[in-house]
């Protein structure tokens, strides 16, 4: 157990070097992090263009601050490269790259598998070793172990794997890396204390330790199954309220009075990111393997999987009432971040709402401050400024995303018609129509 205690050792006084592979959404944010915390720190990234960004100094995260990044790159506690040969220097790493899913709702897990080959090749013993991307239960244990371990390395010994979810919401003003806390589960006892070790040097938040790292992979899964359920509940509310003519955001508001029993959750036009769309289909696709069919959490995906032709259909219904058809219609779209006031659009549920106003005919402009490009269809995408000409020139404005930059009194002043997605104006005098 020498290297284990040389580690914490190490981790506790601040003297290790970490690497953090994968610099996007998460691995940036947790790399600056580990840096303001006194840690050396190599970030690992196979694009260039990100590599050369951070070198720079150069910020392109939400949830990163760019003084913070520019000064931590100056003084030399952060540097990024795609040489994973520098991998021999580090002390821990974290791998934080995508888990995406294919065309038939499976992880794909080529990104965790490289560079848990890459890691292997060039770490040396006594390195503690953490996955972060959300994954199905039992990669840790089935995927990275065997990699490290066909190196010759013995788990626990002189080489420490565990698994320690992700769980940063972006845009969120009151958590962030920092301050949220932290589950570990490690294949070892040992694995635990030193991962828990890392993580207690860096962080504000509690760091909870579990007995397995399957345990910390399922717990990420539930935490997201349980909002992507509870949504597309929300969400059938709003689909059953509106065909009774009954305000479902009034009925929302009124049930979450009960101070015990309901939490509140609410109605859109569906699910975007990287987390809440995704991760139940990871724990979908692995219960296949127990002869288990997950009939809620599909039932939830195809809810909200929905909506966007929900959206669609209130669109259709809206602009006949005004004696127009969508095809040639004139559809203003605010916001394609699949959140309010921030930068993401990946799994946007405006993309497919886009998709569909295409399909029929429907003439479209996106307004979208943090946006100001996106891809669609394979194409590029400008967003517009929002002003008075576009919005009396529009036969409908759709409010996808809630930007907080929207001067919502203006937007019901000049427009003819407003679909209100987000609850952004309750105003019984206003021109918006709740989804």
């Amino acid at each position: 157990m020498e290297y284990a205690k040389s580690l914490q050792k190490k981790l506790e006084n601040k003297t290790a070097t970490i690497g953090v592979v994968g610099l996007g959404y998460v691995g940036l944010p947790l790399a600056v992090e580990k840096a303001k915390a006194g840690f050396q720190v190599i970030g690992f990234d196979v694009q260039k263009e990100k590599v050369d960004r951070v070198n720079a100094g150069e910020n392109y995260i939400g949830d990163v601050i760019q003084e913070d990044l520019e000064q931590l790159v100056k003084s030399g506690q952060l540097k990024a490269t795609f040489d994973y040969s520098f991998i021999k220097e580090v002390d821990a790493i974290a791998i934080c790259v995508p888990t995406p899913l294919d065309i038939y709702k499976q992880p794909n897990m080529s990104y965790v598998k490289s560079s848990a080959q890459a890691i292997a090749a060039n770490v040396t013993a006594g390195t503690l070793v953490v996955l972060e991307s959300t994954t199905y239960p039992g990669t840790t244990e089935e995927l990275i172990k065997p990699i490290l371990e066909e190196k010759g390395f013995i788990v626990g010994e002189d080489i420490f794997i565990a698994y320690s979810p992700e769980r940063v919401d972006p845009g969120n003003k009151h958590f962030n890396t920092k301050n949220t806390p932290k589950v570990v589960g490690g294949i070892t006892e040992a694995c635990t204390k030193v991962a828990a070790s890392m993580y207690r040097a860096v962080l504000d938040g509690d760091v909870h330790e579990v007995s397995s790292p399957a345990v910390a992979e399922m717990e990420k899964l539930l935490e997201n199954t349980f909002r992507n359920i509870n949504i597309a509940l929300a969400n059938e509310m709003a689909i059953l309220c509106n065909k009774m003519g009954i305000d479902v955001w009034e009925v929302i508001d009124a049930a979450a009075t009960k101070p015990y029993g309901f939490m509140p959750f609410y109605p859109g036009p569906g699910l975007g990111g990287h987390c809440i769309p995704i991760d139940p289909w990871y724990l979908t696709w692995k219960a296949r393997e127990y002869n288990y069919h997950t009939k809620l959490i599909e039932t939830a995906g195809e809810i909200n999987d929905s909506m966007p032709d929900f959206v669609v259909q209130r669109a259709m219904e809206i602009l006949n009432e005004q004696g127009k058809a969508i095809r040639g219609s004139n559809i203003v779209v605010l916001g394609v971040a699949y959140k309010r006031d921030i930068d993401d659009y990946r799994e946007s549920p405006v993309l497919p709402i886009l998709e569909r106003l295409t399909q029929f005919g429907a003439n479209w402009q996106v307004v979208d401050p943090h946006v100001p490009e996106f891809k669609l269809a394979g194409n590029i995408v400008q967003s517009v400024s929002l002003n008075e000409q576009l919005l009396r020139g529009a036969d409908l404005i759709i409010i996808a995303t809630n930007h907080s930059e929207f001067d919502y009194n203006e937007i019901n002043k000049f427009s003819n018609a407003v679909l209100d997605t987000r609850n952004s104006y309750s105003s019984e005098e206003s021109k918006y129509i709740k989804l």
